[in-house]
């Protein structure tokens, strides 16, 4: 939360009944190996850096290399072209058209929309999203999670703190002619908050490059004796030493949080 605790990240929810975003989990949703859960912390971090947001619908696709198929429960599994078009969710405009405004009754938002790019699709989570003064959301595929065969998704960065919207995806199927399921049995994105500042032209463009046997000095030496010669020195190699040194400065940076990480660290380690 930002200082006047206003949520960073703020998700509302159009489709009744949708399972809602959840924190991100650091072990991969059991998947990690157990060493890169025990010992890794820029794996776990970055496992669990953000929510997980799940399909509002077990759905599937196909595209066969000329047009995207679609089916669903409510459809008993008939195929139904998508082409340029746009589907609803299921039952979804009646009910929108019913609680909403009169002046915005006949706009609710497409589940599914076919994309002039071959085989692409767009996908609306059901979410829309707000973000506190400053920020913005990077929307993925969930981060270490074993990739789908059949399809890939497109990343984006969208600063929700000035444009109120859909939270959506963009999937392209890579395989003609194979169903592709997508279900709630596992999350379909993950979402990311960002400052904007971390992806300003000023920064991004103020990065350094060195040439180590020519240009660094005494300190760059040490750090890489610090880091490199002494653990490699070491009688017993401590598994996990990066791990345990970014954790105890976190604790020791008088993050407001330092108590709840450090508890939820050592459950973990339990």
């Amino acid at each position: 939360m930002t200082q006047d605790r206003t949520p960073v990240v703020a998700f509302h929810r159009l489709i009744p009944g949708i399972p809602a975003p959840t924190r991100a989990d650091r072990s991969g949703l059991g998947g990690l190996p157990t060493r890169a859960y025990r010992f890794c912390d820029a794996v776990t971090t970055a496992t669990g850096y953000g929510w997980h947001i799940t399909s509002p619908l077990n759905f599937s696709l196909m595209w066969d290399g000329h047009e995207v198929l679609w089916t669903c429960d409510e459809l008993e599994n008939e195929w139904m072209p998508l082409g340029l078009g746009a589907v609803q969710y299921p039952h979804f405009r009646a009910r929108f058209d019913e609680e909403v405004p009169e002046d915005i009754r006949g706009y609710s938002p497409p589940f599914l929309t076919g994309l002039p790019e071959a085989g692409v699709v767009q996908m609306w989570t059901g979410l829309f999203v707000r973000t506190a003064p400053g920020w913005s959301v990077l929307t993925r595929s969930p981060v270490n999670l074993p990739r789908p065969a059949a399809y890939e998704q497109f990343e984006g960065i969208v600063e929700f703190d000035k444009w109120f919207g859909p939270l959506f995806t963009n999937i392209r199927i890579t395989r003609t002619d194979t169903p592709i399921e997508i279900n709630q049995l596992r999350p379909i994105l993950q979402v990311i908050p960002i400052p904007q500042f971390a992806y300003a032209d000023p920064i991004l463009n103020s990065a350094t490059v060195s040439d180590a046997f020519t240009q660094w000095g005494e300190a760059e030496w040490d750090a890489y004796r610090e880091s490199v010669v002494i653990p490699a020195n070491a009688e017993e190699h401590q598994a996990g030493r990066y791990a345990a040194d970014v954790r105890r400065a976190r604790r020791n940076a008088g993050c407001p949080f330092a108590a709840m990480a450090a508890a939820r660290e050592a459950n973990e380690a339990g």
